[in-house]
């Protein structure tokens, strides 16, 4: 069964892709929503956010196959975000950022090992969802380098702050 994903044609280019799977915890769903849109020195930050009980349990894979179905994503997202457990039980909030690269989207088994060399999952704080998925999809970065940000963090946590952190 394939869940159901809202009118993708008003996603954004740059907007980040945020699916809440996790309906347990209504304030701490508002505290990361809150989070998430949070203006920063870019202005407001833009996400698509998918706010539906349908997704509730939904695991990474149930996601990828909805993102790579929908024919604008699948054309235009690099990276989805999920609201998990993880994300509803931990203070730092930490999103799944999850690439939607398989290895058939990469040239050879080299380019895609060194896409998936920390793993194709790493934990975000929602500070950080904005400057992944704008600088993915303007193809400033690559998936490793936030990645290996986040495998380097204590915590295993991408932050916001990676370059200016000592």
């Amino acid at each position: 069964m394939t869940r159901p994903l809202p009118d993708t044609s008003a996603h954004g280019d740059l907007a980040a892709v945020v699916i809440r799977t996790d309906y347990e915890d209504a304030i701490a769903w508002q505290a990361v929503r809150a989070a998430l849109e949070a203006p920063d020195e870019f202005g407001e930050p833009e996400s698509w956010i998918v706010d539906d009980p349908a997704w509730a349990g939904a695991d990474v894979n149930e996601v990828l196959a909805a993102v790579a179905a929908d024919e604008h994503l699948n054309d235009t997202v690099t990276v989805v975000f999920l609201a998990d457990t993880a994300t509803m039980r931990s203070p730092l909030q930490p999103l799944l950022a999850v690439t939607t690269f398989t290895r058939e989207d990469c040239e050879d088994d080299e380019e895609y090992t060194a896409l998936t060399e920390y793993g194709r999952a790493f934990r975000t704080e929602p500070a950080g969802v904005r400057a992944i998925s704008a600088n993915l999809e303007l193809a400033n970065m690559d998936f490793q380098d936030f990645s290996a940000g986040a495998a380097a963090a204590p915590e295993q946590v991408f932050r916001a702050d990676w370059r200016t952190a000592g």
